[in-house]
């Protein structure tokens, strides 16, 4: 028997998991949050096989949940279901220690096979981001900049986006400022662009937030 998590901020996105997987034998749900903080505390009573991880949640992000998922229990496997397009987040995540990645429009069929895959040790990628890696290595389709960004460089990457401080980011991420001011410099390098509009102006132009 499979156990399988699922973190998402929407509770019909839930219900809806709850049904595609609720006459499935060989799965059981153990778990449900609602933000990350809600997932990581309820992850130290329940273990998983299989976590099915949203990327957009209130408070930690997906990424944050991914990171601290990789820190803590390194034999769960992490599957992201997300709203956001392949283009935007899946090569990102999968580098970034995800075993999968898929859009939240995929079907029963897909999504179980996903979950099967990634619990027996497996990526597995959509037929659309398996698209975008062969363009990547064919040279084909350039690597977007952010798609190369370390974890903790996405999580700052995201937060500043968003308009947080750098001493508010270096609360959360329990870091030092001149830390946080390192990764925004080297973000900043790195994505080419000159100051903290021109992030979020590049995040939301890539579909790594929205302009709401």
């Amino acid at each position: 028997m499979l156990h399988v998590g699922i973190v998402d901020d929407h509770q019909i996105v839930r219900a809806g998991f709850r049904e595609l997987l609720g006459d499935t034998a060989d799965m059981q749900i153990c778990l449900e949050a609602a933000d990350g903080d809600e997932a990581l505390e309820k992850l130290r009573a329940t273990a998983c096989d299989v976590l099915l991880l949203d990327i957009s949640l209130p408070g930690k992000s997906g990424v944050d949940v991914l990171r601290a998922v990789r820190q803590r229990y390194p034999d769960m496997r992490v599957l992201i279901l997300s709203g956001f397009p392949e283009e935007s987040y899946a090569l990102a995540m999968i580098r970034n220690g995800a075993n999968g990645y898929l859009h939240k429009d995929c079907d029963q069929a897909e999504l179980l096979k996903a979950i099967r895959s990634v619990a027996n040790g497996r990526k597995y990628v959509s037929a659309n981001t398996a698209e975008l890696l062969a363009d990547e290595l064919s040279g084909n389709r350039p690597e977007a900049p952010h798609a190369a960004l370390s974890e903790r460089e996405l999580q700052v990457f995201l937060r500043l986006a968003k308009g947080r401080s750098v001493s508010d980011i270096a609360e959360q991420l329990h870091l030092s400022v001149k830390t946080i001011s390192t990764y925004r410099s080297r973000l900043i390098e790195k994505l080419e662009v000159s100051s903290n509009a021109e992030l979020a102006a590049y995040a939301i132009r890539h579909g790594l937030i929205t302009d709401e």
